[in-house]
């Protein structure tokens, strides 16, 4: 399922050509425009499950789910288990957390968009070549001439694990200007998804909170995943005040259990008490990821664990976003799922089988599954 792959080869070190990757010093500032038992599933369940998502096709306009912040370019090495410097070539692969979970949407045959500023370079024009051929709107997005499209080299350890570094000095996707956002878009979408890397750096942190006002003010559902990136945020103090200075606006929140010790420093991420803190009182979901062992789901009303699917993991880039996809493709269809505890333990066993399918491939987006891969994967592992 590769898409747009391609091996990039480096002696020795690492390096990029001067004149194709050079990255502009200037300033970023502002401008004036700018739990229950674990549940069980059956052939016959899934053979005969009418699933939210299966009513996308006639819904399209009234599902939209618009994903606001960053795009950019994952280099991953070919070779598990390596050092950057010792890897002997990269796949390049587009990614971004906000747009890995618009491209996955879409693969679901759900409706999406994305908000959000690249590069007028050539990486630019690939992702937004890639939104469009992944039928992702892409009336927001912006081309800034003055700055590069991001970079990120990820290392993948043996257990398929992976650490980051990126190159922003600024990236195109931090200088995004309030008076760039089209609030037609925004206001007409049923869940509006964001992150916090675009909460680190003016102008981005202003157009974010622009947006998601607009939206809230429209009636728009808020759904945030944190998406935790340390060495881009200048301390991990500025981090957890950062991503928690919009924690009360969501409706929505998925995090996973490194982010839960993170934001209550160093407590339990297991222990029933400490999660309930994060609990905010207008929120009306709260999903914490574990990886191959599933999810948890917490409601005003109710709690429980969805279990995981076991698969041989290559890659686990992605794979959360993939999950967040998965769950917003059937909530933008039936938002009483937040209501009705069977209803959302069906679709988050498909939104686990959405992040267990991604982590069976290299890169973010070129490994996010079909709705028809996930179902069939879905009755594999249940027969």
């Amino acid at each position: 399922m590769a898409l747009h792959s391609t091996a990039f080869c480096f002696s020795g070190v690492v390096s990029l050509p001067r004149n194709s990757v050079c990255f502009s010093q200037r300033t970023v500032r502002a401008s004036a425009f700018s739990c229950p038992p674990l549940s069980s599933i059956s052939r016959s369940n899934v053979q005969g499950k009418a699933f939210a998502g299966d009513a996308l096709l006639d819904t399209k306009e009234s599902s939209l789910v618009v994903c606001f912040g960053e795009m950019l370019i994952d280099f991953v090495p070919t070779t598990s288990g390596l050092s950057l410097a010792e890897a002997p070539a990269f796949k390049k692969a587009a990614g971004g957390a906000p747009a890995n979970v618009a491209v996955g949407i879409a693969r679901l045959g759900g409706s999406s968009a994305f908000i959000g500023k690249v590069g007028e370079d050539e990486f630019g024009y690939m992702l937004a070549d890639i939104l469009k051929e992944n039928n992702v709107n892409s009336e927001g997005m912006r081309f800034d001439p003055g700055a590069r499209t991001a970079l990120a080299f990820v290392t993948l350890r043996s257990d398929g694990e992976r650490e980051f570094m990126f190159y922003r000095n600024p990236s195109a996707d931090m200088l995004l200007q309030e008076a760039e956002l089209d609030f037609d878009l925004i206001r007409k979408a049923k869940i509006l998804h964001y992150g916090s890397i675009s909460l680190i750096t003016e102008p981005c942190k202003s157009a974010h909170i622009a947006a998601a006002k607009a939206a809230k003010d429209a009636g728009v559902v808020l759904s945030y995943d944190p998406n935790l990136r340390l060495p881009l945020w200048p301390s991990a103090k500025s981090a957890r005040e950062g991503i928690l200075s919009i924690w009360e606006t969501a409706d929505v929140i998925k995090i996973s259990e490194e982010e839960i010790s993170f934001l209550t420093e160093g407590e339990d991420p297991y222990d029933e008490n400490v999660v309930r803190k994060l609990y905010h009182p207008n929120l009306k979901l709260l999903l914490v990821t574990e990886g191959p062992d599933g999810c948890r789901y917490y409601t005003k009303e109710f709690s429980g664990r969805v279990k995981g699917m076991k698969v041989d993991a290559v890659d686990t880039t992605g794979a959360g976003d993939a999950f967040v996809a998965g769950i917003l493709s059937q909530l933008a269809v039936d938002l009483s799922l937040l209501q009705e505890e069977g209803k959302l333990r069906d679709a988050l066993l498909f939104a686990n089988a959405c992040g267990a399918l991604t982590v069976t491939e290299r890169g973010a987006i070129p490994a996010l599954p079909t709705r028809e891969a996930v179902l069939n994967v879905m009755l594999k592992s249940v027969a």
